[in-house]
């Protein structure tokens, strides 16, 4: 049974930073792009970033243009787990953020339609 459990939410103020978690069992990790997705109150669910791995050289990310150069997608392979640091944060960014996989390590994982397993989210609130 695949599980990807999320950690790493909570309450932060403007400009301030957070490091989501997403420990994943039941899959070889490798196999899979990984990315987060979020969704804001009253909103569809949305993009944020992915990181793929594409073996012996490494791996690969993208990003929404929302966050770009604010927030970092990162992944332990030894670990089975992907991280999002988020910097810089804003009130937009308040959402309920979910890990996702999709099959095909090397594959890019932009889409929601793509995802292959999700995670139950964790909630950041960007608020002073």
């Amino acid at each position: 049974q695949v599980q990807l459990v999320e950690s790493g939410g909570g309450l932060v103020q403007p400009g301030g930073s957070l490091r989501l978690s997403c420990v994943a069992s039941g899959l070889t990790f490798s196999n899979y792009a990984m990315g987060w997705f979020r969704q804001a109150p009253g909103k569809e669910r949305e993009f944020v970033a992915a990181v793929k791995w594409v073996g012996w050289s490494g791996s690969r990310t993208n990003y929404a243009d929302s966050v770009k150069g604010r927030f970092t997608i990162s992944r332990d392979n030894a670990k089975n787990t992907v991280y999002l640091q988020m910097n810089s944060l804003k009130p937009e960014d308040t959402a309920v953020y979910y890990c996702a996989a999709k099959y095909g390590g090397a594959s890019t994982l932009r889409e929601d339609y793509d995802v292959d397993y999700w995670g139950k989210g964790t909630l950041v609130t960007v608020s002073s």
